[in-house]
């Protein structure tokens, strides 16, 4: 009898305990003023002459960005590791855990007059997650670590998503990645800390990654106009980019007649149009852009004889990109024929549709609950590190809302309340992944 009651009585007080630590753990939140200064500071690393900022992956800038990362981290007593790949990790301790972790961040490139919060801000959050885990000494079952993820942009060398794929053993090719002017990687990354020779060891084990939560700006309009400030994440679009060369015949403007003309930008015109049209007017995409275009030689008395240009469509559904993607090459091949010119089309990146993780799901509006914070689902239509990670870990992503919608450009803004509203859910979302 005696021992049915002590072990009653030990019960109890183990109830109480758990109920004490989940009250103290409930109160926790991040050092708000802390996080806002860090992103203060990281604003001032590439600014731009015409405004916002230009830390393109693998340029001085975004090396001065990841290295007052890596101050601050020490600052905090924690450690950080730089992988073959260019990632930069924040753990703690002074050698990144063998795993399993809880993987938080995104990355701190951004594309050209870009805004301030895209991909840093998670990024900062993250870092401030593990600084607030450490002072409170707060246990959690998978040791946390943030990761600022390199070239997640693709602005300077138009590798997209380059860090996020090293590590999930996706990354094809990488020797032959090369910038605009056709200059390797090879010493920008290595000057970043990572090694192109080596790159496959960036690569984490299968179980190594328990969760990956990734705290963004939406980047677009939902929570703002619903005057929301959480978004849970469902899934991720799908990305499919296209480049096109446009080969005419270049002649003189003013003495070649009209129908005598194999007029290359006229005909990429007709492409963009055609892409426009993909989702704008035939509903086939949930969206198609035309974002670069390339004319030569660019001179108003020549009719051009060349012309390049992207073609990028989004969707959810990958059925739908498959289908886009084979009707644009169809067609553009049909209208070269129509028009004289010569068009050839290689299809650069795919990266198919991901769902996030139910769990995680479920683990993000518990904490936006019980923050008070209201919580709504939405989808995402912007391309993340997350959607790279669900390849081989369980994915979860926050939105906090973004001003009139905008981002990547220098107007890009999210008040700093929600901000750090942003990072107590991260936070607390951790605590339960």
């Amino acid at each position: 009898m005696r021992g049915s009651f002590m072990s009653f009585l030990a019960a109890v007080e183990s109830a109480r305990s758990v109920a004490v630590f989940d009250s103290n753990r409930s109160a926790v939140r991040v050092n708000g003023t802390r996080m806002l200064a860090d992103l203060d500071k990281l604003a001032t690393y590439g600014v731009d002459p015409e405004g916002g900022l230009s830390r393109l992956g693998f340029t001085s800038a975004e090396d001065s960005a990841r290295a007052f990362l890596r101050e601050a981290a020490g600052r905090a007593g924690l450690g950080s590791t730089v992988d073959q790949a260019g990632n930069l990790f924040l753990h703690p301790g002074e050698t990144l855990p063998d795993g399993p972790v809880v993987l938080m961040g995104s990355h701190v490139d951004t594309v050209r007059r870009g805004g301030r919060f895209d991909g840093t801000y998670g990024v900062v959050a993250g870092l401030e997650v593990l600084r607030t885990l450490t002072e409170h000494d707060l246990p959690m079952r998978h040791t946390p670590v943030a990761v600022a993820f390199s070239n997640e942009e693709g602005a300077l060398f138009p590798y997209p998503f380059w860090g996020s794929l090293a590590v999930t053993g996706q990354l094809e090719a990488p020797a032959a990645a090369v910038d605009r002017t056709g200059r390797s990687i090879r010493e920008p990354l290595a000057r970043a800390g990572g090694d192109l020779d080596a790159i496959g060891e960036a690569v984490w084990p299968p179980g190594t990654v328990a969760a990956y939560l990734e705290l963004h700006i939406e980047q677009g309009p939902v929570l703002e106009s619903r005057g929301i400030p959480i978004g849970v994440v469902t899934g991720i679009v799908g990305r499919t980019i296209m480049e096109f060369e446009v080969r005419g015949k270049q002649n003189h403007a003013g003495t070649t007649p009209m129908d005598q003309r194999r007029d290359a930008l006229v005909a990429a015109a007709k492409l963009v149009l055609r892409v426009e049209a993909l989702s704008a007017d035939r509903k086939l995409c949930a969206v198609s852009t035309v974002g670069d275009l390339a004319v030569e030689p660019g001179q108003a008395n020549v009719v051009p004889g060349r012309a390049r240009l992207t073609a990028e469509i989004r969707d959810l559904d990958p059925t739908r990109l498959e289908v886009v993607e084979a009707l644009l090459r169809e067609e553009t091949a049909r209208s070269a024929r129509q028009s004289g010119v010569d068009v050839t089309c290689v299809t650069t990146m795919r990266s198919a549709p991901v769902r996030t993780a139910a769990p995680l799901q479920a683990a993000i509006e518990a904490a936006a609950a019980d923050l008070a914070l209201p919580a709504v689902a939405l989808h995402s239509g912007a391309g993340h590190d997350a959607q790279m990670i669900a390849a081989v870990a369980p994915v979860g992503m926050i939105f906090v809302p973004s001003r009139d919608g905008i981002s990547h450009a220098p107007e890009e803004h999210t008040a700093p309340g929600q901000l750090v509203d942003g990072a107590n859910v991260l936070l607390h979302a951790t605590l339960r992944a």
